[in-house]
């Protein structure tokens, strides 16, 4: 199969909690050999089943601290003063890129719009909205363990996340997750085959065309 040289996507899906998110990224992580999860740095410490440089690299607050201070994070939030800290590395989505690695990011809208502005011309974004605020709170209530003050409080800052719709590329409804999968896929290969994204697209039709 003949390639072209090209640079990464950086494929960022958000949606609010119950929308479907997590199982459309597991679904294309499945399928996709040329796409990666980002893996976030946090300043909490790890769980029992997680291991550092897999589901997080952990930092300390001092070495969060001096990531920020050496501009050597894309985004960062800290939801409470005083809570843990999570952000997105610079230099492993750089170098990903650089080699045509594709890589998907779990962030909300704020962390798109800080990366967004990081790097403009490389993230793809998809907003992941449910068929209905009821059906919603269906999905939300059948997961295990979360009590009725919780479910208010998430369904509360879903109407807030769900106002910034109009700042993403693309907009897909998952009242099926099948449908909605493929379709995310679709923009991630139309993505990947953008002109400007071929960067060894003037080498090959030199050769193309001698």
């Amino acid at each position: 199969m003949t390639s072209v040289a090209r640079r990464g996507v950086c494929l960022v899906l958000a949606a609010p909690s119950g929308a479907g998110k997590t199982a459309i990224t597991d679904a294309l992580l499945a399928s996709e050999p040329e796409l990666r999860r980002s893996i976030s740095v946090t300043t909490r410490a790890p769980r029992a089943s997680e291991v550092h440089g897999v589901h997080y690299h952990f930092l300390s607050e001092r070495e969060f601290e001096a990531a920020l201070a050496a501009d050597a994070l894309l985004e960062w939030a800290r939801v409470l003063r005083g809570s843990h800290a999570y952000g997105t590395p610079r230099a492993p989505v750089e170098a990903a890129l650089a080699a045509g690695q594709d890589l998907v990011f779990d962030i909300d809208w704020q962390g798109h719009r800080a990366l967004r502005e990081k790097l403009p011309g490389d993230v793809v974004s998809v907003f992941i909205l449910p068929p209905d605020l009821r059906e919603l709170e269906i999905r939300l209530r059948q997961r295990a363990g979360d009590a009725e003050a919780e479910i208010r409080r998430r369904m509360e800052v879903a109407h807030e996340e769900i106002s910034h719709w109009p700042e993403f590329d693309h907009v897909v409804v998952n009242d099926d997750l099948a449908t909605a999968t493929a379709t995310v896929r679709a923009i991630l290969h139309a993505a990947r085959v953008a002109t400007g994204r071929q960067v060894g697209l003037a080498e090959f039709v030199v050769r193309l065309m001698p």
